[in-house]
């Protein structure tokens, strides 16, 4: 499959989150940045000279010129959440396949239109959380899956906070409900979310409850919340998600199990880009006279011989590979990860506007 020609991405939306993927997309071995482009030529090509990118990146000014052309095999979108289920299903129509930023939806019915566009065409969805393909990931499950030493797990915390400025507070797009009415929820929320449910091996909760701690601003956004989600009574495991835009940054994650402890402090985002650490602790106890512990946690450091972004690009120009080459269906994974993290999602914006009542799934 290495002697295929590489996938060949185009970005729709100079958004600043796509200088990174432009990067990543270079990084990948097996795709490369096509077109970038934007509502107007002038932003298009700002993008291209302040990114240093190749003389032979195609510049357009509309989002459709991308869609339209043939070369084109994959899209990245970067695109403010209101605007996902026009291009999106547009893009799955137009048969490329699709690297969609989060939140991916207002609301589950919203991705399952878009969902439903990826499957019809036979075209591959995946949403642009990069910390579930860096190899840090696939050892934190190694481990919390290990029966004897982790066992079931109880409890479940995560974090996603940052320090919003004043021009971030008044002007940024995550704080305007015409274009991600979400706010903290769904920017920050679904890493959240999401990690709850990757500890759970994507397993739905029975209750979600906001806490009475929502904040938004005069528009109705919301700016900081806290939730708990509950397994009960299938399990017994409970999470706890907090996530503002009025806080230091924070993006912890911490597991705990009957028999072990998981922490790790920068799991969306590694405090370096080619390694990354997190804590774990096994049978743990206190020594005689509790005057300290049994053991101390052990401190696991992952490489990564690409960053995370490059990974999760080149993962989706694999599953694009196969669907071309041997036409393969479109992998399911992505896309349940997805609309699971939708679900809980919306649940914690139905009890925030009930008040912060319970909210059954």
């Amino acid at each position: 499959m290495s002697e295929n020609p590489k996938i060949r991405f185009g970005i729709i939306g100079c958004a600043n989150i796509a200088r990174k993927v432009a990067r990543a997309i270079n990084l990948a071995p097996n795709s490369t940045l096509y077109v970038i482009a934007s509502r107007s030529m002038e932003k298009a090509h700002k993008f291209a000279a302040h990114n240093g990118l190749s003389e032979t990146v195609k510049i357009y000014g509309s989002y459709d010129q991308v869609l339209d052309d043939p070369c084109v095999d994959a899209v990245y979108m970067p695109l403010p959440t209101t605007l996902h289920l026009h291009w999106a299903v547009l893009s799955a129509h137009k048969k490329k396949h699709l690297l969609l930023e989060k939140p991916v939806a207002l609301d589950v019915a919203q991705l399952d239109h878009i969902l439903e566009a990826c499957e019809s065409n036979g075209v591959q969805f995946i949403t642009g959380t990069m910390w579930l393909h860096h190899p840090r990931t696939a050892k934190l499950k190694d481990l919390i899956s290990d029966s004897k030493l982790f066992g079931p797990i109880n409890y479940i915390h995560s974090s996603s906070t940052g320090p919003g400025t004043k021009e971030f507070l008044e002007n940024n797009i995550r704080v305007k409900p015409d274009l991600d009415a979400l706010g903290a929820l769904g920017d920050l929320g679904w890493y959240c979310i999401e990690a709850a449910l990757w500890a759970k091996d994507n397993q739905l909760p029975t209750t979600v409850t906001a806490l009475p701690d929502v904040t938004k601003n005069s528009a109705g956004v919301i700016l900081s919340f806290t939730a708990s989600i509950q397994w009960e009574p299938l399990d017994h495991t409970v999470a706890t998600i907090h996530c503002s835009f009025l806080s230091n940054t924070s993006m912890d994650l911490s597991i705990s199990a009957s028999n072990g402890t998981m922490r790790c402090n920068d799991y969306i985002i590694p405090y370096a880009e080619n390694s990354a650490l997190f804590e774990f602790t096994s049978g743990a106890k206190f020594a005689e006279l509790h005057i300290g512990w049994s053991v101390s946690p052990e401190e696991v450091r992952v490489i990564s011989q690409l960053p995370q972004e490059a990974l999760m690009v080149q993962e989706l120009s694999r599953l694009a590979e196969g669907i071309r080459e041997f036409g393969y269906r479109p992998d399911r994974k992505w896309p349940d990860i997805s609309r699971n993290t939708q679900l809980v999602l919306d649940a914690v914006k139905k009890s925030i506007d009930l008040g912060c009542k319970p909210v059954s799934l």
